[in-house]
């Protein structure tokens, strides 16, 4: 149970942090529920219930047009509100729901996936968007990857904590290996520096830290893409070296798409969708590809 004497939102980000969520999704749930209770002039959770969840819902998708995914993380955050903090069970709704639209992925062809990494910038950026067509991880597996996970005798890298919560094996191209290796290098010259001045410091998940003191100063706990400067982390406060942000690969990927002129509506996911198409093509089974992606329902995979 959270501090009874705390304001709704400090319950809420309590129980989150117990049970060990993202910061995104703390600050995505944290939002939601703000947003429900100005909705509502700012009445006290525990005044409202399920006619109120569903008042707030419609008006997302009658008057605000959300899709159908905005829709439902605004529904879970108010489930987790309710349930897991305020302990108030709400029944069903019957909230007018936003439409899901059954949409093809973005795939490239092996010319435009060689048009588009050619115009990417070198480097990391470079290096991450090889990587990401290499693996079919998606983007914040890959900027949070640790090095510790890139098995380079085994060609294969450990994604940790990956989608569904869970953890998965995925290849490690040949076409990257050897650069990837240089990178580290420099990753590793990185994380001395900052030991000798003092920091050298990264996040670690779930009660890790306390288990292990000195786990966080390793370098096989550091992350393969380091940021480019210390930040203070927002919960426990602490200077860390954080990984590097997803937004600067986003802009990267999209100024390579105009630069190859591209016309598809290519993202860094389009080249997750390229490799399990590249891979079908070149006679997998479904089955392996499921387990490559990490998806939990095949079904999901059925639609390449």
């Amino acid at each position: 149970m959270p501090n009874p004497k705390a304001r709704p939102l400090d319950q809420v980000r309590e129980v989150i942090r117990v049970k060990h969520y993202s910061i995104r999704t703390e600050e995505a749930y944290v939002q939601w529920i703000k947003r429900f209770i100005f909705f509502h002039g700012k009445r006290h959770p525990r005044e409202m219930g399920a006619a109120e969840i569903e008042a707030f819902l419609t008006d997302l998708a009658v008057q605000r047009k959300v899709s159908a995914s905005t829709q439902n993380q605004a529904l879970n955050a108010l489930v987790f509100l309710y349930k897991e903090v305020l302990h108030i069970d709400l029944g069903g709704f019957a909230a007018v729901r936003a439409k899901r639209p059954n949409r093809l992925p973005v795939v490239l062809t092996k010319a435009e996936t060689a048009k588009l990494l050619a115009a990417m910038k070198p480097g990391t950026i470079g290096l991450r968007a090889r990587l990401l067509y290499g693996t079919g991880m998606p983007l914040m597996e890959c900027v949070r990857l640790r090095v510790k996970d890139v098995l380079f005798e085994e060609n294969q890298i450990l994604v940790r904590d990956g989608k569904g919560a869970k953890d998965r094996v995925t290849m490690l191209p040949a076409s990257v290996k050897a650069e990837l290796e240089t990178h580290l290098e420099r990753v590793k010259l990185l994380h001395q520096n900052d030991l000798a001045a003092g920091a050298g410091e990264v996040y670690l998940p779930y009660a890790l830290a306390r288990k292990y003191p000195q786990a966080a100063r390793e370098w096989g706990w550091q992350y393969v893409f380091p940021a480019l400067n210390l930040s203070r982390d927002p919960r426990s406060g602490t200077m860390r070296r954080h990984h590097a942000s997803e937004t600067s690969l986003q802009r990267a990927v999209k100024e390579a798409v105009r630069l190859a002129g591209i016309v598809k509506p290519v993202s860094c996911h389009s080249l997750r969708h390229s490799f399990a198409t590249r891979l079908l093509e070149s006679g997998y089974d479904i089955r392996t590809v499921q387990e490559l992606l990490g998806h939990k329902d095949l079904a999901t995979t059925q639609i390449y």
